[in-house]
């Protein structure tokens, strides 16, 4: 089972990934370009979500949140650090038996869910932000890369296209 989740979990950093190396060559004025109904600029956005992830990993094993994830750094190699990082946290958790019912206590002692949750939260979250990531570049006539699940698939080679027989 955990295999399952950790490739949902690559998928996540991967598209992440993605989309951040689309938006390296953007100008300061397209970083900052928000959309109706998104989270901020473009690279706020980014922000939001690499402190997130960091933090849900962190939350779930009982560690502090990398110091790299709190950067509000414009270079792109160093917002890709944090992504790397929280992948390497997500494999260690994956890598051995973990209790999905694991309680934890959020937000400063204001709210409690199993890991369950912010494993689901992980996945969403990242989704909803990359898909406002990509309305605003579309907003900005600038075509924005597949992060698909099946665009993922097909270049990590688990996905192709098949041939019809005969």
């Amino acid at each position: 089972m955990n295999e399952l989740v950790l490739e949902a979990l690559r998928h996540n950093t991967w598209a992440t990934k993605r989309l951040l190396e689309s938006c390296r060559s953007l100008q300061d004025d397209q970083l900052s370009s928000a959309g109706i109904g998104t989270y901020g600029g473009i690279l706020a956005t980014f922000h939001h979500i690499i402190r997130a992830e960091a933090g849900y990993v962190s939350r779930i094993l009982g560690i502090p949140r990398s110091a790299l994830a709190s950067s509000d750094s414009t270079d792109f190699d160093v917002l890709d650090s944090p992504v790397e990082e929280t992948a390497g946290l997500w494999e260690q958790y994956l890598a051995q038996p973990v209790d999905a019912e694991q309680f934890l206590i959020l937000d400063e002692g204001k709210y409690q869910a199993p890991a369950s949750v912010l494993v689901a939260q992980a996945l969403h979250h990242g989704n909803a932000h990359r898909e406002q990531v990509c309305s605003i570049l579309t907003g900005l006539g600038i075509e924005p890369p597949d992060v698909q699940a099946w665009a993922w698939a097909d270049a990590t080679g688990r996905g192709r296209e098949r041939k019809p027989d005969g």
